[in-house]
């Protein structure tokens, strides 16, 4: 190390680098800035090509990598002013993604609600009803419920849930009655095959009546060319229609929506119903869980933090929520929570 004239001290650490050290990392804080940019603003990304959007936001929670590689490489460059700018978007990670880590579990709660896609390729159909009843679900919503196997599900959770409807390949069994069970019209224009994956059904539950729709939206692809996703995105706007047109004042949404809930693809439904904002709650893949593409959403009703049950046969992980009544006579339709931040 050297003195210099005009009292700055130089540094040939790190390979003969004679820059005072304060002014080490400059690209690095230069990308440390722009990252901070890109999680403030990423609703402003646009969404073409490729839906570059919809992909940043699939993946938003993950940014903290990014800021664990800033970091490091401040450090591994000793350079102080690179490791100070990581704090700025390591602060907008922490107010966007920090507030879905858990807290504490509240019993203050009207129903438990349980969602899975079982998968049509399921390693052990006996055993998952077995694993979704103990938590002692008042519902539990079910993808991907081939008929071939319908009845090993309807044998399973007999004894639970007695009552269950099944339209297609989705299904919801619940301890309390239902009535006014029908397709919900979810179906993209360009699926010319038969294809039923929605359904709506009224749960007579001891508060009140609950609307109660399952669906599973059609996938995602991830390519070269980015994300396809058009239609994902119109079936989620067939869904948020018949949300939005329900008469029933309280209403669950649940299901497989191939999205998470900060993904613009979803916002037909994610701008009018209650979202968890807290337990990251991974469920897919199964084997390494890398987003919450299953999700349960609610109207005039609290969806309480969201967690992941054991693993199934499935490559999906199920999902496990509280869900608290609002007040009857303050409840009334509403959008959630502004999300335009997130």
């Amino acid at each position: 190390m050297s003195e210099r004239g005009d009292g700055a001290t130089a540094s040939t650490d790190g390979g003969g680098d004679r820059r005072p050290r304060w002014r080490r990392g400059r690209v690095l804080a230069a990308f440390a800035v722009l990252t901070a940019l890109v999680l403030l603003f990423h609703r402003q990304i646009p969404n073409t090509p490729g839906r570059l959007g919809s992909l940043v936001e699939s993946f938003l929670p993950w940014s903290w990598v990014v800021l664990v590689v800033l970091f490091g490489l401040g450090l591994l460059r000793r350079a102080p002013l690179a490791m100070l700018a990581a704090l700025l978007p390591t602060a907008v990670w922490a107010h966007q993604c920090g507030v879905l880590l858990p807290e504490p579990r509240s019993d203050g709660h009207d129903l438990v609600v349980v969602q899975h896609n079982v998968s049509d390729e399921n390693t052990d159909p006996q055993g998952t009803p077995r694993s979704l009843s103990g938590p002692s679900p008042d519902l539990i919503a079910l993808e991907e419920l081939l008929p071939k196997a319908r009845a090993v599900y309807e044998r399973g959770l007999a004894a639970s849930h007695p009552h269950h409807a099944v339209v297609g390949t989705v299904g919801l069994w619940s301890r309390y009655p239902l009535t006014g069970v029908r397709a919900a019209d979810i179906k993209p224009a360009g699926i010319t095959e038969p294809w039923n994956r929605g359904l709506r059904a009224v749960v007579e539950a001891p508060q009140r009546d609950i609307a109660v729709y399952v669906a599973h939206l059609p996938s995602v692809r991830l390519d070269v060319g980015g994300l396809e996703s058009a239609w994902r995105d119109e079936s989620a706007r067939r869904l948020g229609a018949e949300v939005s047109a329900e008469k029933t004042d309280t209403v669950l949404v649940v299901g497989d929506f191939n999205g998470t809930v900060d993904d613009r693809g979803l916002a037909p439904l994610t701008s009018q119903l209650d979202v968890p904002d807290r337990g990251f709650a991974f469920s897919y893949p199964a084997a390494f869980p890398v987003a919450r593409i299953d999700q349960i959403m609610a109207r005039s009703a609290n969806v309480g933090p969201i967690r992941t049950l054991p693993a199934t046969g499935s490559d999906h992980l199920p999902v496990l929520a509280r869900i608290a009544l609002d007040d009857p006579v303050s409840a009334a339709p509403s959008a959630s929570r502004d999300r335009s931040t997130r």
